[in-house]
């Protein structure tokens, strides 16, 4: 399958009490998907659903995670998932299912 080539680099900047990183270097390795990853991601931020930073990390965390899935579908670690995350994929490729307004609960028969 011919795929897009990327260089994914992921830098520690701060741990979780925002003091700086003790990592040395960042880690980085190459994927492969058969979708390009950079449209996808600017189709995902312009939604609208979430800021930037949270759509991108989104459609690249899953367009990596489907990728690895797609290559190993036959894997058993993936058996109970695989359904699930097609229909996510499905769901996701509709746009947001959001109501118009909140659903207020029936009015009360006291």
């Amino acid at each position: 399958m011919k795929q897009h080539r990327y260089r994914i680099t992921v830098e520690h900047l701060a741990d979780a009490h925002g003091n700086p990183s003790t990592h040395a270097a960042p880690l980085q390795f190459e994927a492969g998907n058969h979708d390009d990853i950079l449209a996808i991601t600017e189709r995902m931020r312009g939604r609208g659903d979430f800021d930037a930073d949270t759509a991108t990390a989104l459609a690249v965390g899953l367009k990596l995670f489907g990728e690895v899935m797609l290559e190993n579908r036959g894997h058993p670690l993936f058996a109970e998932l695989a359904p699930h995350f097609r229909d996510f994929m499905k769901r996701l490729k509709q746009g947001a299912q959001r109501p118009a307004f909140p659903q207020e609960p029936p009015p009360s028969t006291w």
